[in-house]
C-alpha cells in the first residue's frame, strides 16, 4: 500500500485539476467571456513571436474602430445652395 500512495496522490491531484478546469470552462461558456480573453492572449503571443502578425492585428482593430465617411453632398441631385433651380 505504501507504494500506491504517491500514485494515488498524483491521480487525485490530476482529477481535482481536471474538475476545476471543467468548472472554469462551463463558467466561461455561460458568461461568454472566452472570446476577448483568447483574442488578447493570441495578440500578446503574436506580439512576442510574430511581429508582422501583431502589426496586422492592430491594423485590423483600427479599421474596425473607424467610422464610415459621410456621403458628399455635391453628388446629390437637385439645386444646390446659391443656384437657381
Amino acid at each position: 500500500m505504501s507504494q500506491l500512495l504517491p500514485l494515488l496522490t498524483v491521480l487525485a491531484g490530476l482529477a481535482v485539476t481536471l474538475a476545476l478546469f471543467t468548472l472554469l470552462a462551463r463558467h466561461v461558456r455561460r458568461r461568454g467571456t472566452a472570446g476577448g480573453a483568447l483574442r488578447g492572449a493570441m495578440a500578446a503571443h503574436d506580439e512576442v513571436w510574430h511581429g508582422t502578425a501583431a502589426d496586422s492585428y492592430y491594423e485590423i482593430q483600427a479599421q474596425t474602430d473607424r467610422k464610415a465617411p459621410l456621403p458628399d453632398d455635391r453628388w446629390r441631385r437637385g439645386p444646390r445652395f446659391g443656384r437657381r433651380a
